[in-house]
């Protein structure tokens, strides 16, 4: 992928390095209370370095990492054709409404369809008022898959 960076008004957004990883780690952990630098470094392996799979960020113009965000294209799961999947993005708190969400969002979108998928998805949680209402404003509705889960281990009840 390429290293190409975007530049906004108050920001830029370029391809992650994993220089970077420390302050994505940082970032989710302030937003979501929860430090897990090791699921950062993972996620950087698997979407970070290969084709077709995107993790971006926007930093500030002090170069200090103010948002990321990381999809794929998946194709053929339950006979879904090959669609752009979006599952991860946190934006500093700070900047919320600077656009540096939209931004991103414009951004994986932008190099999905140049994959040549006309379709991008997302799974939130139905509590996530914060992100529903973000990805709402970007034009995603209800699709036609539905979620299912069940628990494991000792939790789990016998059919």
């Amino acid at each position: 992928m390429s290293g190409t960076k975007v530049k906004y008004q108050d920001f830029d957004i370029r391809v992650a390095k994993s220089d970077d990883i420390g302050a994505v780690s940082d970032l989710d952990a302030t937003i979501t209370g929860i430090a897990k630098p090791d699921y950062w470094a993972g996620m950087f392996e698997r979407y970070g370095t290969r084709d077709k799979r995107y993790f971006l960020i926007a930093e500030d113009t002090r170069n200090a990492v103010i948002g990321f965000i990381i999809g794929e294209v998946r194709a053929w799961e339950f006979g879904s054709p090959p669609s752009g999947w979006i599952f991860a993005l946190g934006v500093d708190p700070a900047n919320r409404l600077n656009k540096v969400g939209s931004s991103m969002f414009a951004a994986i979108c932008d190099r999905l369809a140049a994959d040549g998928v006309d379709q991008v998805r997302t799974m939130l949680a139905r509590a996530d008022e914060l992100n529903m209402t973000f990805f709402r404003s970007q034009g995603m509705m209800g699709g036609p898959f539905i979620q299912l889960e069940m628990p494991l281990g000792s939790k789990r009840t016998q059919p």
